[in-house]
């Protein structure tokens, strides 16, 4: 299953945010958004998931207007996990994990919702917290439980906003391995906007850089992660070096004001 995003333009309150914006992502792919803040990277992610409508263009999945498409079959094939997730009640781990479940589920839980939940909690490590309300946890684990829920849902098409934003280093490659796992063996389609740029070179397929709502530039990661790059979309002087595990950013000191 692809994803294609065709020409979408969307502002809030007459702001532009995206402006002409298109992306076709095929299937078993890894694709990071980057850029700096209010790029529009989190935005376009919304605009792929149907939580908000652009103002032009258009967004297809299999050739299908994501608009026109069913919820239930919307939630059977994207998954989505937010950036924000704070703001919890206080369901426990396993009530939260479950609920990515609710596509499949036509009466009850069954005993297959209750298998791939496991699963999924034995995998990322959770399934100690089973019993634990939301609220009780730290900011890493509440992370590691929305993903988990994600993966419960078992979608064609993963799209993660920032899933790494609290946590660790060693949790941080944890979560990328995943990504990585889950296009490479199950040739599910995971796009991801991500901050860090070393962890979106080390393992993605295809990086797309977006500068000020607009694709600056889009390709392998050794392609877009150039000193010139950096320079005009992120204004900072940095160093791109080539390493056994891909290209890696070292950033050296920001130039003038500060980039949109």
């Amino acid at each position: 299953m692809n994803i294609a995003v065709h020409n979408v333009c969307f502002s809030y309150n007459s702001h532009p945010i995206l402006q002409d914006v298109s992306l076709t992502v095929q299937q078993g792919q890894v694709v990071s958004i980057v850029g700096p803040n209010g790029a529009g990277k989190s935005t376009l992610l919304k605009c792929m998931v149907r939580l908000l409508k652009p103002q032009a263009g258009i967004v297809h999945l299999d050739g299908e207007d994501i608009a026109r498409k069913n919820s239930r079959k919307l939630a059977k094939a994207l998954g989505y996990v937010p950036q924000n997730t704070n703001d919890v009640f206080s369901s426990t781990v396993l009530e939260t994990v479950l609920m990515g479940r609710k596509p499949h589920v036509i009466w009850e839980v069954g005993d297959e919702d209750f298998r791939v939940v496991t699963q999924v909690m034995n995998f990322l490590g959770i399934a100690h917290l089973a019993e634990r309300p939301l609220n009780q946890l730290s900011g890493g684990q509440k992370q590691k439980v929305f993903v988990a829920r994600a993966l419960a849902q078992q979608p064609a098409i993963f799209l993660f906003d920032e899933p790494t934003s609290n946590l660790d280093v060693r949790h941080q490659l944890e979560v990328f391995a995943t990504i990585k796992q889950l296009a490479e063996t199950e040739q599910r389609t995971v796009i991801v906007v991500v901050h860090d740029l070393n962890l979106a070179a080390r393992f993605s397929d295809t990086l797309v850089m977006l500068k000020q709502g607009s694709i600056y530039a889009a390709g392998k990661p050794e392609q877009v992660l150039t000193e010139d790059n950096m320079r005009e979309v992120y204004n900072i002087s940095a160093a791109v070096i080539e390493t056994k595990h891909g290209h890696y950013v070292i950033p050296i000191e920001p130039l003038g004001e500060p980039a949109g």
